[in-house]
Formats: structure tokens, sequence, C-alpha cells
């Protein structure tokens, strides 16, 4: 029996990683005709007329990747966030506007300006753009290549480059406004060749690929010596990563260095010379210093393991690593205070006591490992895994040889470090050096001590600092919170935050008057605010904020009960939900676990939850199995097995529940998608279940299914969005079933080739439905057969939800990048009318 159930687990593996298999990466050239579709519809300028209004918040910015300043006038700069585009300023951050919402990437690595010198009699300053993020985050969107500009963005030329996905650094020519050179990290999920430095002499009208390694290893940072520009350092970073899996680190990360402008290349850190070699060698940052450009200062996530040379100290009561290598002996001598206390901290089910585990343990039923097993999982991995981490590396003969400068451990990256690797040198100082990670931190001892510069005027996770080449205390810097600026060392720092860019995950809305809009957002927690807000710069001079945060972390998913428009079901990253009142008061935890010796559960980084519209006591919960309480969140319970092809071993949760709803018109008729491609119905309130989506085409099976919509029109009637970006495969791919999903049609063929976030029904009108993409918004007026684009005054940002507020008539668009905008339905109604009035 023990053999033939591995024999099943192992079948199940090699059928999801053949589906998987199957689905290839969109290349360039099928992405950049994709683009003719786009150019199509813009054509039809039906429903040019439709104006939204952004309702913010601001307050919590999003994340910024990166500052390029004007080092003649440090008030005018830009700032360039990951997913809310490019912003202006002239007035040091007071107030910031757009340059880059139209174009057909919206997603920012990093960006580099050439400033006019004041000897220059040409003042024309060009801004270059490297799109798609560079810091490999689940929410790191891809780019199409190079943008250009010399009209400070008022219009933009595309330089190619468009199979680099994603963008770590470009550095241009001090004196030749020709010549730049491009770090290309490459595909985030797939394998390209399309990786390394590139370098153009003519502008960026072609490029030349200069630096290769291998398909897996990408140019994440570059820095050029400002003395001698023909003298170049990349930083070369080996990673991989799947849906189910990350990569962070390998041997073939490493700096290269080039002597004669960036045409030949060779390895400077090997393990002769100072520098970590190896597989546990992650994402590098580099920086010269401008004054002496011998001097190089690295930082590298060193992702080998971290050595026990702490001091033991006895812990006052049980943590998880107590439980890791248990036998039954020592279980049984655990201390029964401590056991219980445990057992309580960590939300284990009340029948749970030191007595009964010890029983339980006693009699062979669970291990003595099986309360760490439990709770050990890839969000726990994440966060407690022993590595070594950020480490600072410093050289002071132009990359021959490298040593370790600092003397204690850097506990800044978090075990993700993935998502940082930047380092800033001072221009006039050798020994003043900013890295960014977790906080913000600052050595003016050569790298040896740091001090965190963070305070409650700025955010964690740290992407960037400018140092004023000529005031050394003078920094702007980004983070996931925004853009702040110091003039002390980070002693006291201001934000630049008037910018709408929060970027929503999902969205909701309650029936009070004027209703509200409550959303989760990447890394910035879960807010609400009423629909009738107006987001102007000058909004802390009136008043309370209007936006209120009721939940912290990443926020995700967001359920509201309707009865009072005040209890609200909201989360974090990974399932970590609760139900509190919007007045406050005690949370109730909700995450649901099995009992000690089961399968544990998987947990989707944004995990579905369902609030029934039929009996708002009711509340649905998706982890890879079905889970139902009929008490508010309380007592969850899994009715179904396991809806998904059984999850594939790796650091990151795969095998998934990603969209769950319950259809509008039937109570207990239940839908639910998982991120390995499979759908599944319920007619019975989620007692059984039957997978529906085998009839759908064998080119989409196995993609991540990123929205169920049933239809409040004909019960049988679902649309089904498919989403290709952890595959780095763009297609649109849209479905409706007029029969509970026996068979399927596609629709939206005429849609560009832009993964698809979410569809939903006009409230009124049966024919008109929604769908927002990775970069922007689309309707049709003919059940899907055809699209018009519906983004005339909204930026090309990623739609992440579309929510309907049925009483006042109206559509709110949760973005990615761009907070939430809402607008009449209507106007688009009245035009439904027209047309069809017209054909009749």
């Amino acid at each position: 029996m023990k053999n033939l159930f591995k024999i099943t687990i192992i079948l199940l593996l090699v059928i999801v990683n053949s589906v998987q298999a199957q689905v290839k990466p969109t290349t360039a050239a099928e992405r950049l005709n994709g683009l003719q579709k786009r150019k199509l519809l813009e054509k039809d300028t039906t429903l040019n007329s439709i104006k939204f209004r952004n309702v913010g918040p601001s307050i919590m910015s999003g994340r910024v990747v990166d500052v390029d300043v004007n080092p003649a006038d440090p008030t005018e700069f830009y700032v360039a966030y990951a997913s809310g585009g490019l912003w202006y300023t002239k007035n040091n951050g007071q107030s910031l506007v757009p340059v880059f919402d139209k174009e057909n990437a919206f997603s920012i690595g990093d960006i580099a300006v050439s400033w006019p010198a004041s000897h220059e009699t040409d003042k024309k300053e060009i801004i270059w753009v490297g799109t798609g993020e560079a810091n490999s985050s689940r929410s790191s969107y891809t780019g199409l290549g190079v943008y250009k500009s010399a009209d400070k963005g008022k219009t933009w030329e595309h330089l190619g480059l468009p199979e680099s996905h994603h963008i770590g650094k470009i550095n241009l020519h001090p004196t030749d406004k020709n010549i730049a050179w491009v770090a290309v990290l490459g595909h985030l999920y797939t394998p390209s060749k399309e990786r390394g430095i590139y370098k153009t002499t003519d502008g960026g009208k072609t490029w030349k690929q200069t630096l290769f390694v291998d398909e897996n290893t990408g140019a994440a940072d570059m820095d050029i010596n400002p003395k001698y520009p023909d003298e170049l350092y990349a930083a070369m970073w080996y990673r991989t990563r799947r849906a189910w899996n990350f990569e962070e680190s390998g041997k073939t990360s490493g700096i290269y260095k080039s002597s004669d402008g960036g045409n030949n290349w060779k390895l400077i850190t090997t393990a002769n010379n100072g520098f970590p070699t190896g597989d546990g060698v992650g994402r590098i940052g580099v920086a010269v210093f401008g004054s002496n450009p011998d001097i190089i200062y690295a930082t590298v996530d060193n992702q080998g393991r971290r050595p026990d040379t702490a001091k033991k100290k006895v812990d006052t009561n049980y943590v998880l690593k107590n439980f890791k290598d248990l036998t039954k002996e020592s279980f049984a001598n655990l201390d029964n205070n401590k056991l219980d206390s445990f057992l309580v901290d960590y939300n284990f089910k009340e029948k749970y006591t030191a007595a009964s585990v010890k029983e339980l343990v006693k009699t062979d039923k669970i291990k003595p490992t099986e309360i760490y097993n439990y709770l050990f999982d890839a969000n726990t991995a994440l966060f407690e895994t022993p590595i070594i981490g950020c480490e600072v590396y410093r050289s002071d003969d132009a990359g021959a040889n490298w040593r370790k400068v600092n003397t204690k451990g850097l506990n800044t990256y978090n075990t993700y470090g993935y998502y940082f690797g930047k380092i800033s040198v001072s221009n006039t100082n050798e020994d003043k050096v900013v890295i960014s990670g977790f906080d913000l931190l600052l050595s003016t001892d050569g790298g040896k001590t740091f001090t965190s510069t963070d305070n409650e005027a700025t955010h964690p996770d740290w992407h960037g600092c400018w140092m004023n080449p000529y005031k050394d205390s003078h920094w702007i810097a980004g983070n996931d919170g925004g853009c702040n600026v110091t003039y002390d060392n980070g002693e006291h720092w201001f934000k630049a935050n008037t910018p709408s860019v929060g970027q929503f995950y999902k969205i909701t809305v309650d029936d009070a008057k004027p209703y509200n809009i409550y959303g989760g957002l990447q890394d910035n927690g879960t807010w609400f605010g009423p629909s009738n807000a107006k987001e102007i710069d000058q909004w802390d001079y009136e008043g309370v904020y209007p936006w209120k945060q009721i939940g912290g972390g990443d926020g995700m998913q967001v359920q509201v009960d309707t009865r009072d428009n005040k209890t609200a079901y909201t989360g974090s990253q990974f399932g970590f939900y609760g139900r509190r009142s919007t007045d406050g008061g005690k949370r109730l935890f909700i995450y649901p676990r099995p009992d000690l010796g089961e399968p544990k559960y998987r947990f989707n980084w944004q995990t579905p939850i369902w609030l029934s519209k039929h009996n708002q006591d009711i509340f649905y919960y998706g982890t890879n199995r079905f889970h139902r309480s009929l008490q508010k969140g309380e007592n969850l319970e899994p009715l179904s097995a396991d809806l998904t092809n059984g999850g594939i071993a790796g650091d990151v949760p795969f095998g998934t529940a990603t969209t769950l709803v319950e259809s509008p018109m039937k109570f207990g008729l239940i839908y639910v998608g998982t991120d390995d491609g499979n759908i599944h119905i319920s007619k019975d309130a989620g007692y059984t279940w039957i997978k529906i989506s085998g009839s759908l085409p064998k080119t989409v099976q196995g993609l991540y299914v990123s929205r169920v919509a049933p239809s409040a029109f004909k019960e049988g009637r679902l649309y089904v969005s498919l989403n290709g970006y952890r595959n780095d495969h763009f297609g649109a791919y849209l479905f409706v079933s007029e029969d509970y999903g026996t068979t399927w049609t596609q629709l939206g063929t005429d849609l560009p080739m832009e993964p698809i976030n979410v569809v939903t029904e006009d409230p009124k009108k049966e024919n008109i439905i929604y769908v927002g993409t990775d970069n922007g918004l689309y309707a049709s007026l003919n059940m899907g057969k055809s699209f018009l684009t519906l983004d005339n005054n909204l930026p090309r940002v990623p739609v992440h939800d579309i929510v309907i507020q049925q009483r006042e008539n109206e559509l709110v668009i949760g973005t990615h990048g761009r907070s939430i905008y809402i607008t009449k339905l209507k106007e688009i109604q009245k035009l439904y009318d027209k047309i069809m009035g017209e054909k009749k």
C-alpha cells in the first residue's frame, strides 16, 4: 500500500510538471505583434468619453525602485515606481506629475538621466527608462525593454531589448550621449539568453550583448568609473524562480570588470581574492567611490548557512526550533505548562493540550517531531532560515582583491535578500556607505559598523539611495512606502508621497452612504475609505485623512458584512486572516489547520476568501481544500478533498486555491480555481465537487486561474480568466460557459497580449463585461466577442480587481500601482443602449 501511495505521488508530480512544461514563454516578437491588437482597439473611440476619478489612497504610497536627481539642482528629480510609473518633481517632492502613463510597459527596473552640465550649450536632458522591475518579487511585472525621452517625458521612443523583461541598471557615458550600458536581469520565471550587459553607441538604435554568462544568470547591478568611463563593473546574479520554488543564489554569481568600455569583461571575484564564491552567492550590488575609483564597495546576499556561534540562552518559553529533533523520550519530558502556553500561542485547536499531545506521541499516533513539521512551512522558512545574509566587501585596487569589512552580522535582508541589493557611497568620503535592505543602514567607518536610519517617517524595505555628490548628508531614497528625503544623514526624514500609487491586490465595497472601499495592498496592509474621497496634495491641512488602516503585513483579500458595514475580514500573506470591526475591538484569528498527523494545508500568497451574499454568517476559505464556517469565520471545517493536482515540492507554496466565489443567483453554488489550472464546482454548498476545467483547451491547461465570475443573469453561466504570468506567458485567456463549466467558449480573441487578472459583468446589461489586465482596462458590449479600451484617461497600470457598487451603479477598479479609480456605469450603459438602438 505504501509503495502504491509513493507511485501515485510520483505520477502526480510528473503530470503537473508536464502540464507546466507545455506552457511556453511568450516571445518578444509575439508580444510586439500583440501590441498591434491594442492599437486596433484604440482606434475605436466609443468609450473614450468615460472618465474615471482617483479616490486614493496616497498616504502609504507604493514601492519605489529608483530615483534620479539633478546634481546641479537637487529639488528636481524623477521617481520610478515598481508598478506606479515614472513621476517628475521640480519642487523637492512637494508635488509630482506622471510622465510615463501611456507606454506599453508600466513596470520600471531602473532610470538614468543625462542632466546637462553648466558648460553645455545643449540643455536638453535625456531620460532613459529600463522597464521591468528587477527585485524578482511575485509582484514584479515584466517590462518591454528600454525607452528614451528628450522632452521631459512628453513623448517616448522605444529603443528595443523587448526580450529583456527585467532591467537592473542603466549607466550613461558622462560625455557621449550616444553611449549607454544596460544591465539586463532577464526573464523571471524561465531561462533566457537575453541576459547580461548590453551596449549601444548610437543612442539606442542598435544594441550589442557584450557580457553573457548563462540562461539563468543576469545582470542585477552595474557601476562606472566616472573619471575613466571605459572602466565598468557588472554584478551578475544566478537565480531561478518557478511558481513553486525560488533558487536565490548560484556559483555563476559574481562581479565582472571591463576596461574597454564594456566590450569585453573579466570575472574579478574568485576563490583567491577574498570575495565569496560558490552556490551561496546571491544578489550583488556594486558602487564605485567617485573621488578615488580604485575603491569599490559591494554587497552580497550570502545564502550560505550562518554558523551558530551565539551564546546559548535559556528561553523562558518554547519556540518552534525546540520541537525539531525530539525523540519520544524527550517529548515526554517537555514541561507541561510551557507546552500548553506554546499550543495556545500558536493557535492550536482547543483539543490539543500538553497532556493530549503527549498521549498521541506516546501511542505512536503522531511523531515526536510533528509539532515542528506541522508549523514549519514556506512562510516560516522565509524568515527563520539561518543564512549569513547581507555582507559588505571593499576593494582598494579596482577589484583585484577584496576584503569583508562588516565586523558584525547585518540582519537587514531577513532571508529575502533577492528583494534588495543596492549600495551607495559618498562622493567625497570613502568611509561613508549606505546599504538598502529592510532598514536603510549607514556606515561612517568604511563598512565596519552600521546603524539604522529608519524612523517613524519611513517605511521598511529600501531599494536605493541617492547621495548628493556635493553635500553627502542630503539623500533621496526609495522604499516600499514611497520616497523619503533627508538633509542630516537620516536623522530626520520627510515624505515625498503625494502620488496615489498604492499597489492593491483585491478590493471590495460595503453598502454604507457614502459607500466605503476596502482593499489589501502589497507591503502596506489593508485600508478602507469613503468612495467620495478626493485625492489632493494638501489633504493634511484639512484634518483627518479619510482612509484608515485596519490590517498590517502584505494586505490581501477583504470581505465586509453589509448588514452593518463594519464587520471586516482582512488578512496578510499566506492566509493569515481575521475578523474585526472597523470601529476596533477584539480580532478573531482565522487560519485553518488540519489535525496533527494529517497532511498540511497549502496556502496561496493571496489566499482566497468569500462571504456568502445569501447568508453573511457563512464564510468560505480556500487552501488546497475548501473550508466553510457557519459562524462568521469561527470553527472552519474542511469540506473538500484536495482540489489541486497535489502540489510540487519547493520553498513556495504551490497547488493552492487562488479564487473562490459563490453564485449570486443560488446559495451553495460555489466555484474554486487553483494556481495549477484546476476549476471545481460544488452545487451543494461544498460537500461534493466536480472538476470542470478538463474541457478547456489543452493550450491553457495548467495556467493560474486568476478569476471565476458566475453570472447574475443566468445560473449556469460563468466567466473564467487564466493567467500565464508565472510562466512568462502573456496571452489573454478568457472563457465563458453556459452549462456550469461542462463546455467552454473562448472570448476576447482581439485582446492584446496582456495577462488577465479579473473579469466581471455589468450589473444591468447582460451583454457588457469588463476585463482588467496587467496593462489596462477593457469592456465588451457583446458578451466578449469583441472588446473596447476603457482606459482613455487611465494610466496603463495593472488592474487587479473590479467590483460593482450596485446601489450607486458604479464601477470600482483596484490597480496594482495607482490605487483606486471609480466611474459611473450609467454612461457606459447609455452608450450601449444607443448602439443597440442604432443596430435595430
